[in-house]
């Protein structure tokens, strides 16, 4: 009898293409996020002389640094506006696409990522943030990674990870009046501790998570870093379906109809 895969499970054997003797696995990665602090990264290419393996894979967005006040084109930090010249700089060098200062679509990375549709059910998402696990809200395994990781996913679109520990947090009943998803992850961490869920990768279900908006979604698995979390999920359902329908880079007609029945099954 095989035994039954959680959601993490499922996804994590989809994208491993090899394991080490160490227990190691090589990974595919599906949508890789940079933004301007990912210029070490870069620099590591240029000093190998080495080219973005799939640029079409890799999305940019100038979000970390950026000021919320003040103009957007003249940023008088002169570190910052470097760092934003520098990732235009790579990204057209690269033919990667950006989401830069000038573009109406720019804004903080693991919101775009979703609004585009850029997110999807099972994908395997990184980005140089620990806050990466926000897209695990729409059913995809995601999670930070460092400066030299950052430089090999852009080499190879594949990553060398050790499998995490799996936590599963089911809330039961239904939310009182006033009570959001931040709630949540905050009563979570009260119960468990700061670092209670060091290693893990989270799955959250049950009646509770079912009514979840997609915000409070997106939420509560931005906040499974502050339990100390390898990565936040919540199973796709109709609520993943209706968000995604109709995004830019969500598929469309029978394709996402396709689309729908694989993700149904996760």
């Amino acid at each position: 009898m095989n035994t039954p895969l959680t959601l993490f499970d499922k996804v994590w054997a989809a994208h491993e293409v090899v394991q080490r003797e160490d227990g190691e696995a090589l990974l595919w990665v599906d949508r890789h996020f940079v933004h301007e602090g990912s210029f070490n990264a870069f620099s590591q290419l240029k000093a190998r002389r080495a080219c973005v393996a799939e640029p079409g894979r890799t999305f940019a967005v100038a979000d970390h640094y950026v000021p919320t006040r003040g103009s957007r084109r003249v940023i008088d930090n002169p570190d910052i506006a470097r760092m934003v010249r520098t990732l235009e700089e790579n990204t057209s060098e690269h033919g990667i696409t950006l989401f830069g200062l000038d573009d109406a679509r720019q804004g903080i990375v693991h919101v775009v990522g979703p609004e585009q549709g850029l997110t999807l059910p099972g994908l395997l998402i990184v980005c140089g943030d620990s806050h990466t696990s926000t897209h695990g809200a729409l059913g995809a395994y995601a999670f930070g990674i460092g400066a030299s990781e950052v430089a090999h996913v852009l080499m190879t679109q594949t990553l060398w990870q050790r499998k995490p520990k799996r936590m599963r947090i089911t809330l039961n009943g239904r939310l009182s009046s006033g009570i959001a998803a931040k709630d949540i992850a905050l009563a979570i961490i009260a119960k468990i501790g700061a670092d209670g869920a060091t290693g893990h990768a989270i799955e959250f279900s049950g009646p509770v998570i079912r009514a979840l908006s997609m915000e409070g979604r997106l939420t509560l698995c931005n906040m499974s870093i502050e339990a100390g979390a390898r990565s936040g999920m919540i199973a796709p359902d109709e609520t993943t379906f209706a968000y995604v329908k109709g995004r830019p880079y969500a598929p469309k007609g029978p394709v996402f109809e396709q689309a729908l029945e694989t993700w149904s099954a996760l």
